[in-house]
């Protein structure tokens, strides 16, 4: 029998305005939460080139450019997209329900 994905519920709607992320502990990891323009994703806030904190960086549209070395990666996918990384970012599922957003592994 198949697990069930258990969703956690992290914040709300309303607390992430389009633009701008949330940075959330989730079990041992940081999750940064994304609002590109009502949709909602969530990677995990660390860089694989050297650990450092992603949600800090610049984000255009779905892309999200580490501050340290200026690796970047898709928000939607987990994809990097530029070196200095060579390994893609972890991502988490995400849904709404009543106006909270729940998170849960991928």
């Amino acid at each position: 029998m198949a697990k069930m994905t258990e969703f956690v519920s992290i914040a709300t709607t309303d607390e992430i305005p389009p633009g701008e992320r949330l940075v959330v502990e989730y079990g041992r990891k940081w999750v940064a939460i994304f609002n590109v323009n009502g949709s909602f994703y969530a990677i995990e806030d660390r860089c694989p080139h050297d650990d450092g904190p992603l949600a800090d960086g610049i984000l255009n549209d779905c892309t999200i450019e580490c501050p340290r070395h200026g690796a970047s990666f898709d928000i939607t996918s987990g994809k990097v997209l530029s070196a200095p990384a060579l390994v893609d970012v972890p991502t988490f599922q995400v849904r709404i329900e009543n106006g909270s957003i729940q998170i849960a592994p991928r």
